[in-house]
């Protein structure tokens, strides 16, 4: 899923444990369970118009990620005193994406990532794919994938503002 799916997960998560939990637990439960939410998410990403590779010449992909990144980091500003469960949430891609993918990348004579590396955390989210989510469509290339992700977000706003009221 994209960065502001997980966002929304990380705000939803810390606000649930600052409701029913008591310092510490409401701080420890919530980098926990932020933390492991973003196994889940990802396990789903399935179901969305999710490509591993860049379309930089689609346009639909181009814009595609420019909303959901765009939108992302508003609500990062929007959310902040969320950032626990923000960054939390979003831990794995920021240790897979920002520091392990460009540390290999470096180290790689000709420049190609294996992504099969024990120190990529979405190998876990494969496990978890192929062992309980079998069944689910495989739509990372289809366009009309941004629904479920769309869907998903909103589902999440909702909540969000629920729990805020």
């Amino acid at each position: 899923m994209n960065l502001i799916t997980h966002v929304l997960i990380g705000v939803y998560i810390q606000i649930l444990c600052f409701i029913f939990f008591a310092f510490p637990f409401n701080f420890l439960l919530t980098l926990l369970i932020a933390f492991l939410s973003h196994f889940i998410v990802d396990a789903f990403s399935k179901i969305t118009y999710h490509t591993p590779e860049p379309h930089w010449d689609d346009k639909f992909w181009l814009s595609w990620n420019i909303i959901v990144r765009v939108s992302g980091y508003i609500a990062i500003i929007l959310f902040f005193p969320y950032y626990l469960g923000m960054l939390f949430a979003n831990l794995p891609d920021i240790w897979d994406w920002v520091i392990v993918r460009r540390i290999q990348k470096r180290r790689n004579i000709n420049g190609e990532i294996d992504y099969h590396h024990n120190n990529f955390f979405h190998r876990i989210v494969d496990k978890i794919r192929e062992k309980t989510l079998f069944w689910l469509p495989n739509w990372i290339y289809e366009k009309k994938a941004v629904i479920p992700e769309i869907l998903i977000d909103i589902a999440l706003i909702i909540g969000i503002i629920f729990l805020m009221i």
